[in-house]
């Protein structure tokens, strides 16, 4: 497989070409509009042909046999607007279509996104997507996965799906299963949270940050928060982020460059970007020669709920009885990613205390005191927040 040839569209600062092109995926063309994230990968892919505008591509380039494609999230997500699939954002989907249409389709597609698109509109995305696959005489298959599996220290779960034309993507994403995992210990592990919640929700995950978030469209950064076991209260810093994603440090530098773009842009590409370690597990399924494996037990799909696993085909679907935790790589301690990570403010870890206080929200125990000894150590509530 080495020398394969893909194209990504949507392709953000590059996390599915980064992951893939370990395992011999080579990028012929990249199709992203933002420009933050276009100077990103003018820098760390100098010699790919690069495209701002996938509404205004015409083709995919000739030999094309994998299109990657993290299509725009902001319609879908329980954070975002929720428009839905056929939202201004996220109806960019149909672009992908429109161009593997327009030739006989690459033999693979890859498709990632949020979780919450497997409810939204009571499934109505996911049939728009597997009706527009199927109509294409794709095969399709889609799982949803943990980035802590692969080790990385965050949990965030992503839609992976896959679709074919000429191979069954069914052994790809589920002839791998290592089952849940519990991580770490409240009491003497690092535990990640928002601290710009506190009301109706706070992420807490031990040993591990939160879902990373893209921030505003201000370029405004939204960073969770970590208590360490010393009660301490830290935020990570943009590097720490990075690397939280699979990517080295300053990986996103080079967006400042850009017109226009301020440095707190970076949180966002960031936080909208493909785990890399996630992206690198579906290269290595795509290309090792699987053995011959029995598949789990399958059920046919009915009613409007779409489930963590399923795949179909020709108007068949199936649900697939698997964990979000294909494998369970070496896991890393969250204490090795806070290389930049600062103290918590007193204005806000005050603001935080004051949303807590207002809220219904149940808080693990002794975390609120933690919370307000940190306060203390820092001085206190501001006078303005007094």
């Amino acid at each position: 497989m080495t020398g394969a040839r893909m194209v990504g569209l949507f392709a953000g600062i590059g996390g599915l070409e980064l992951g893939l092109g370990a395992h011999g995926w080579h990028t012929e063309l990249l199709c992203e509009i933002d420009p933050g994230a276009q100077a990103v990968l003018a820098a760390h892919f100098p010699d790919v042909e690069r495209h701002a505008d996938v509404t205004r591509l015409r083709a995919l380039p000739a030999g094309t046999e994998l299109v990657a494609a993290g299509f725009p999230c902001q319609d879908l997500s329980q954070a975002g607007r929720t428009a839905g699939i056929t939202g201004s954002r996220s109806g960019l989907v149909d672009e992908v279509f429109r161009l593997v249409r327009r030739r006989r389709g690459p033999r693979w597609l890859l498709i990632e996104n949020v979780p919450f698109m497997l409810q939204l509109d009571r499934g109505r995305a996911m049939r728009h997507i597997t009706t527009a696959l199927e109509e294409l005489g794709y095969t399709w298959a889609y799982r949803v996965v943990d980035a802590r599996a692969f080790g990385l220290p965050q949990r965030r779960q992503r839609v992976l799906m896959l679709a074919s034309r000429t191979e069954d993507p069914r052994p790809v994403l589920f002839g791998a299963e290592a089952g849940p995992r519990t991580i770490g210990d409240p009491d003497t592990d690092p535990c990640g949270f928002y601290w710009t919640e506190g009301v109706r929700g706070l992420g807490w995950a031990v040993n591990a940050v939160p879902t990373l978030k893209g921030g505003s469209g201000l370029g405004i950064a939204s960073p969770p928060a970590v208590r360490l076991p010393s009660g301490e209260i830290v935020t990570p810093g943009l590097t720490d982020a990075e690397r939280l994603q699979g990517f080295s440090r300053d990986w996103t530098a080079p967006a400042v460059h850009a017109p226009g773009v301020r440095a707190g842009h970076r949180w966002k590409l960031v936080g909208n970007a493909v785990s890399v370690r996630m992206a690198t597990w579906i290269g290595s399924r795509l290309t090792e020669s699987l053995p011959d494996q029995s598949l789990p037990e399958e059920l046919p799909l009915t009613g409007p709920r779409w489930p963590t696993a399923a795949w179909g085909r020709a108007g068949g679907a199936y649900r697939v009885p698997v964990s979000t935790w294909p494998v369970h790589e070496p896991y890393e301690d969250l204490r090795w990613f806070l290389d930049d990570a600062r103290l918590l403010s007193p204005r806000a870890t005050a603001g935080f205390l004051r949303r807590a206080g207002r809220g219904t929200l149940r808080f693990p125990p002794g975390f609120l005191a933690d919370v307000e000894n940190h306060l203390l150590r820092m001085g206190g509530f501001p006078r303005e927040a007094a």
